[in-house]
């Protein structure tokens, strides 16, 4: 008798299962990698190069890799994605171990793992839709944000102790081994093809109209299209504290990593809770209310509060606080996605969101490290122009004016935030909105 393969939401707990592992052994490569390019370098520009050339390819893809989650099977592209990511780390290993890996080479290396990543998001989010039913849409988003940020707790700490112990070849060899553990579980699930549906068939076509149809959909939809419009606002803000988090905590502790290790996993348990709360409340009934107060409270509590902190006890609480809302608001906004878009355009359209989205990101990732090297660390020196302002709130010295940036940005989130409410097309999203209908369409 032939065993069929785990299905439904048992299928879907287990590729969440691996991707805790496969998220944790990336995690803790990445936390590894920033501290060597943060002790070569000591500038906040290295790092944050290190960020912008991982993180372009996958919003500048995103269209294309939508077009192909559409056509490709979908289990085959969730393994591809996580394959890339572990290619690249055995680089990273080989250079390394070899005496020859230099700060271009996590530019390079970056942007061959962003492409493919670039697959993962549409992949995975349109995989939910049809592994699971509608009224667990937001639970299953607040399983996957707790897969990241288990991730997020365990990883700072043990990147931390381990690279005193095992080395950096050591953090990289273990998440070679996660990603390996994460596919094998891929591997054994059922992913469920999505029906054809009326939608599906309109934006058949060539490969380049497959990969532009997401933008006609969502241009044609303005509540989609405002939604993504606050989100492009919040991550050009938002993005410029999450660059600046490790060079600035390096900075006002003289390279303590242990701190910097503390405060992310800090930022971690706030996600993990978050993201229970979310998988057992399945969030709001007004989902826009989940993103647009969730925003705000995570600008002003994580962000505002971070930059005004000046030690790891209010940078461990601003980061719990900021990162508990991100599930929320991402699996808040998920799940009016997953009920408005029909499953078998999902890839083409959430490709394209997330490139309306976050594509402002990339923009901040090259404009913090300078700001923060040339104008506001300068300026928030003991002599600095800016310290006379602002240095008996924040402090003076080395970090003290990424600390500023991180005020700054915090205010104007919470600003956006709060003002997207005076928008009908933003604030009446899901009434707007019809739901997606399953029914297939006939065949022709």
């Amino acid at each position: 008798m032939r065993k069929t393969r785990p299905t439904g939401m048992l299928a879907f707990t287990i590729v969440c299962v691996g991707q805790v592992f496969s998220l944790l052994g990336t995690t803790m490569s990445g936390f590894a990698l920033a501290i060597w390019a943060w002790e070569v370098t000591g500038q906040a520009t290295a790092l944050a190069l290190v960020g912008f050339f991982a993180f372009a390819p996958t919003v500048l893809v995103s269209p294309f890799a939508g077009a192909l989650v559409d056509r490709w099977n979908r289990k085959l592209v969730m393994i591809l994605s996580d394959l890339a990511a572990g290619v690249s780390t055995v680089a990273v290993l080989l250079l390394f171990s070899t005496g020859n890996l230099q700060i271009w080479h996590l530019f390079v290396t970056g942007m061959f793992t962003g492409a493919f990543q670039a697959f993962h998001f549409p992949a995975y989010s349109a995989a939910v839709t049809t592994m699971v039913s509608k009224e667990h849409y937001g639970r299953a988003s607040g399983m996957l944000s707790l897969a990241q940020n288990v991730s997020t707790i365990l990883a700072p700490v043990l990147a931390a102790i381990l690279l005193g112990v095992i080395g950096l070849p050591g953090v990289l060899g273990i998440d070679i081994a996660t990603f390996l553990f994460a596919i094998c579980l891929v591997l054994l699930v059922h992913v469920p093809k999505p029906q054809v549906t009326e939608e599906g068939k309109k934006g058949k076509g060539s490969f380049w109209k497959e990969s532009f149809y997401g933008f006609r959909y969502i241009f044609e939809r303005p509540s989609l299209l405002s939604l993504q419009l606050v989100f492009f606002s919040i991550n050009l803000i938002a993005t410029f504290s999450f660059t600046l988090l490790a060079p600035m905590i390096l900075a006002r502790t003289s390279n303590d990593v242990i701190v910097l290790g503390t405060v992310q996993s800090a930022a971690g348990v706030g996600g993990v809770i978050g993201s229970l709360l979310m998988s057992a409340w399945g969030g709001p009934k007004r989902r826009v209310n989940g993103i647009l107060a969730g925003m705000a409270l995570a600008s002003t509590l994580g962000i505002l509060l971070t930059g005004v902190g000046q030690g790891v006890i209010i940078w461990a609480v601003a980061s719990f606080l900021g990162f508990f809302f991100i599930p929320i608001i991402n699996g808040s906004n998920q799940a009016i996605w997953q009920a408005k878009v029909a499953p078998d355009v999902q890839g083409r359209v959430f490709a394209t969101r997330l490139l309306i989205a976050q594509i402002s990101a990339p923009l901040s990732m090259l404009l913090a490290g300078p700001l923060a090297d040339r104008v506001f660390e300068p300026s928030m020196k003991t002599d600095g122009s800016l310290a006379p302002m602002f240095g008996t709130v924040l402090g003076v010295g080395p970090g003290a004016g990424m600390a500023l940036m991180f005020v700054i940005t915090g205010v104007l989130g919470a600003i956006v935030s709060v003002a997207a409410y005076a928008f009908p097309v933003v604030r009446n999203a899901e009434d707007i909105l019809p739901d997606h209908s399953p029914k297939a369409a006939p065949s022709s």
